[in-house]
Parts: C-alpha cells; structure tokens; sequence
C-alpha cells in the first residue's frame, strides 16, 4: 500500500502544478526571460475642432487648424506586464486627467496603472485638460471654459482602442539603438540673472529684447537623444527627447503641434515608415527667446534647426543586443512639497466670483484643486525605464534643466534621458535656489516649495542611481 501511495501522488502533484502554470495562477520569477521582448506603436489623430478653448481656456480659442495634433505611443511587451509610454500633443494633461488616462490604458491594455507614464509636449496652442479642476469650474457655473469636454472623451476613447488594436501586431525586439546631437540656435536659459543674483530678465519663447537676446544662453542641455529599437536591421521606433519650451508664437488661435511636432514630422520623413514619439524634457526653464522673436516666420527655421539636430543623432546612432531580460521599470510616490502661497480661502473666493476675470477664476480652479489633492495625501509617480544601458526617467511638472542635468551625471556611464510635463498639477518645478531668485517661474505659477530639491534629487538616486 506505502508503495501504491507514493506512485500515484506524485503524477497527481505534477498534474496539479501543470495545470496552475497553465492557467497562470503560478509565474515564474523571471518570465522576461523566457519570451522575447516585442513592442507595438500606436498613434491617433487628436486635433480639437474650431471654437475648442485652447491653454486651459487662458487663450484665444481654436480659430484654425495650423498643423494637426496626435496622440503617440509605445507599448512594451513580455517584460512582466506591459508597458506603456504615451506622448501627447497638449499644453497638459493634470491631475485626474493622469488618473483617469492611466487607468483606462491600464485596463484595455492589461497593465498597472504604475506602469503607464502619460506625458506632453507643452504646445500652448492646443488644449490643456485638468478633468478634477474642470469639475470644480462646473460648479460655479463656469461649463466648457477650460476644454471640450467631449472632444476629450473622444480623444480617450479612440486613442485607448487604437493602442489595444495596436497588440494584434506587435513586433519582436533584438537590439537598442542610441544617439545624440547637439542642437545649433534653439534652446537658451529663460532666467538672466542681474549682478544681485537675482533674475533681472525673463527671457521667455520669444524675445526683442537687446539684453535678452544679447545675454548667453545659459544653463541648457543642448542635446536631442534618441532611443531607437530595432528588430535586427529594421528600426521599429523612434523615441526623442529635447529640453525646451516648443512654442515659438501662440494665443491667436490657431493649433499647431509647432516647432516640436514639426520636427518631428521632418524626421519622419527621412526614415519612411519608423513612427517617431517626441517627449519634452525637463524644459520649464529653457525657451527659444534668445533666438526666436516671434515672427511667425522663425516656426519653420526652429523646427529645422531641431530636426537636423535629429537626424544627426539617428546618424550618430549605436545599436547593442537587448532582451526582456534587459528590461526594468522602477516606480516611487512622491509627495511633494506644497508652495505656501497657496491658501484655500483666497482661492476659493475668486473661484466662486462671478465678477473676477475668467482666466483667474480658472487658475483659481487649478491651484485649488491641486492643493486640495496634495492635503489629501495624493501622490505622483515617477518613474523610470531601464533598456539595457538606457535610461527613460519619467518626471511631472514643468522642471528646471537642473534635474535632467544631475540624473545624467548620476549614472554617467549609461545613456540618461528624462521626460518631464508628466503630471503638470505642480506647475513649474525649480531648484531651491530659484525660489529666492524671483522671475516668472518660481512665483505664481509654480505651486512646489523650495524644498521640492531635496525630494526630487533624493528620488533621483533611488532609481536612476542604481542599475538593476
């Protein structure tokens, strides 16, 4: 019988467990090791319709189509649950517009929601969506002033079902490429400093400033990076990651994807059926004023300058073997550090004044919903995507170069890119020095303490300091 038993439990064992791996119920540790990396590319049209408030509602609404908008994207596969990168041609998309498009991919495309990072490319003339802070506006009988509510929901619904139609035709990944150029008369620092040390001039997109435009360009990256991923020899994907303000004029309302986009579509060009996703980097400190004045004119000339910047980074281009083995994704909340300025009370009350300019009651709506986000504990996600010797660091708010420029010397060794214009609930993001410097950046508009350095440099460490 002690024989019987012993020989009929053990295929009943082997039975049992095969039947749960089957069904997924067991993984194993490493299942990026087991299959081959794929990715699949997704893109959509996403260009508003005429009278669509543009900026938030801050500027003159969509009078014309200049240049169309798209939703672009990246889904990697087989590396544990997927991962999603999606690049969008709006001004923002912040706070509960990060919740809902995250959860919504999460869901068609069978991921977490930490692993998705939503990011813009910051073109003023296209819409800027803050769904809770559009919640907040409709209760004080402010309805469709910050953006066509329905246009977003069209641009959800169709960008989500072109991703998933996307995996029916995903492609096998062997190899990374990288490269980087430098780009000629584009980006410059917008803060100039006086012999005080404080800012004496803000040299915003644009300029006709003497001074302004006479003044070094300052603290920049002057850098375009380019990830590539190739299935052998055929390139599958472009990934693009430059440091700037894109716009070089805007508020007349007419929507371009401006200089950003068309650079990008430029490239495209040159490499025939390789989609091309542009991120912004940590840009909210640099602009194009140094070398843009304005004219209408300078859009084309400033793009060019980008996309040649481009192709010599494709140029420059290295390919190394790369495998869902190579593959890791790093995700830390972070609770940032909220900007004293920022009072309920006060806020509140020009929300609620139907006498005070619109565009005020609409920040009102923005800082008030943020704020009250940041009470209530709500965190960001930042996030980090390691391919190989490749680094994608995925940051909210509009941030200082400062931080793009230390995440590089952190892993010197590896290939640093960073996105930023994530969530843009915080606002523009800078360096605790900045906050006692004054300028633009670091008064109003921004809705971080000082102390917001410390987090984001320490965060920075844990995940793009150490390799795993």
């Amino acid at each position: 019988m002690h024989r019987y038993r012993n020989h009929s439990v053990l295929p009943l064992f082997v039975f049992l467990f095969s039947v749960l791996i089957l069904n997924g119920l067991l993984q194993a540790e490493e299942p990026s090791q087991q299959q081959p990396l794929q990715i699949a590319t997704f893109q959509c049209d996403i260009t508003p319709p005429l009278g669509s408030p543009l900026c938030y509602g801050h500027i003159t609404p969509a009078k014309e189509i200049v240049d169309p908008l798209s939703a672009r994207g990246i889904i990697l596969l087989n590396a544990r649950k997927p991962i999603v990168l999606l690049a969008l041609d709006w001004v923002g998309a912040n706070n509960e517009a990060q919740d809902v498009w995250k959860q919504r991919l999460a869901t068609a495309l069978g991921t977490s929601v930490d692993r998705c990072a939503i990011h813009c490319l910051h073109q003023h003339d296209t819409p800027g969506v803050d769904i809770s802070a559009n919640a907040l506006l409709e209760q004080n009988g402010l309805k469709e002033v910050m953006y066509d509510t329905a246009y977003v929901e069209d641009v959800m619904q169709r960008t989500i079902a072109a991703a998933k139609m996307s995996l029916q035709h995903a492609q096998p990944v062997s190899h990374i490429g990288t490269g980087k150029a430098k780009v000629a008369q584009f980006a410059s620092n917008r803060r100039i400093l006086g012999t005080d040390g404080k800012v004496k001039i803000v040299r915003f997109s644009s300029s006709r400033n003497p001074a302004a435009i006479a003044a070094p360009e300052g603290t920049i990256d002057p850098y375009v990076r380019m990830i590539s991923l190739w299935n052998q020899d055929e390139p599958l994907v472009v990934l693009s990651y430059y440091a700037t303000h894109p716009q070089s004029y805007y508020g007349k309302g007419g929507v371009s994807c401006d200089t950003v986009g068309l650079a990008r579509a430029m490239h495209e060009k040159q490499t025939p059926g390789v989609p091309h996703i542009h991120f912004n980097g940590a840009g909210g400190n640099i602009g194009a004023g140094k070398y843009n004045n304005g004219d209408p004119e300078n859009r084309p000339l400033l793009a060019q300058r980008l996309a040649d910047g481009m192709q010599r980074a494709w140029e420059s281009t290295q390919k190394s073997p790369l495998s869902a083995s190579n593959v890791n994704w790093k995700v830390k909340p972070v609770h940032l550090p909220i900007r004293d300025t920022l009072d309920e009370t006060t806020l509140t009350g020009i929300l609620q004044n139907p006498q005070a300019k619109l565009t005020d009651r609409i920040r009102a709506a923005r800082d008030l919903n943020y704020l009250q986000r940041t009470k209530a504990g709500k965190t960001i996600g930042i996030t980090r995507l390691q391919l190989g010797s490749a680094q994608i660091i995925h940051m909210p708010g509009e941030l200082f170069v400062e931080y793009q420029l230390a995440a590089q010397k952190m892993a010197p060794n590896d290939f640093v890119c960073m996105a930023a214009y994530g969530d843009q609930g915080p606002g523009y993001i800078g360096t605790t020095i900045a906050y006692s410097q004054g300028g633009y950046e670091t008064g109003r508009v921004s809705r971080t303490a000082p102390e917001v350095e410390a987090t984001l440099m320490q965060t920075l460490k844990e995940l793009v300091g150490t390799n795993d």
